[in-house]
C-alpha cells in the first residue's frame, strides 16, 4: 500500500473513531451529537467567497447541508491523515508512535477554533458561545480521540 493509500485509510479510520467517541459521549453522558449540516451550510458558502457569517443559521441554506457536512467531516479527516502521511513518511507505518498523531491532532483544532468557528459565526475558539470552556475542552479531547485513531489504525493497517 502506498504513503497516499495509508493516508488516506489512517484518516478515515480516524474519523470512524471520533465518531464512536461522539456516539459514547451520547449515550453514556447525554452530551449532544455533532450536527453536520451548519457546516455543509458552511462548506456550501465556500464557492461563493464567503468565509465567516455573522450566523450560519441565517445564511441561504443548502437542500443537502446535513449530507455535504458529513461528507466534508470525513474528507477533512482523510485529508489530515495525508497530511499526517506526508510528514512522517513510510519509516512512521512500520513502526507507528503516538506522539506525531497527536502533535497533528491538537495541531488541527486550530482550524476549528480558527477557521470554522468563527466561519459558522461562534467566534474564536467558541468565544461566543455561554459554554466556550466546555466547547474547547471536547475539541481538544475528541481531536486526542482522532489521534488515537491515527495512530491505532496505523498499528492495524502495518
Amino acid at each position: 500500500m502506498g504513503l497516499l493509500a495509508k493516508g488516506i485509510v489512517v484518516g478515515f479510520g480516524a474519523t470512524v473513531l471520533m465518531d464512536v467517541w461522539a456516539i459514547i459521549l451520547w449515550k453514556a453522558f447525554g452530551q449532544a451529537r455533532p450536527n453536520w449540516a451548519p457546516v455543509g451550510r458552511w462548506f456550501w458558502h465556500l464557492k461563493n467567497g464567503v468565509i465567516f457569517h455573522d450566523d450560519i443559521g441565517k445564511a441561504q441554506p443548502y437542500a443537502h447541508e446535513l449530507a455535504l457536512g458529513w461528507v466534508s467531516h470525513y474528507a477533512v479527516g482523510i485529508l489530515y491523515g495525508v497530511i499526517l502521511a506526508l510528514i512522517v513518511g513510510e519509516g512512521w507505518f512500520a513502526t507507528p508512535t503516538f506522539l506525531p498523531a497527536w502533535i497533528l491532532g491538537i495541531v488541527t483544532v486550530g482550524a476549528g477554533w480558527f477557521l470554522l468557528q468563527p466561519g459558522l459565526g461562534i467566534g474564536v475558539a467558541a468565544s461566543k458561545l455561554a459554554n466556550a470552556n466546555k466547547v474547547r475542552l471536547l475539541n481538544l479531547v475528541s481531536h486526542t480521540v482522532f489521534a488515537l485513531g491515527l495512530f491505532g489504525t496505523a498499528l492495524l493497517i502495518r
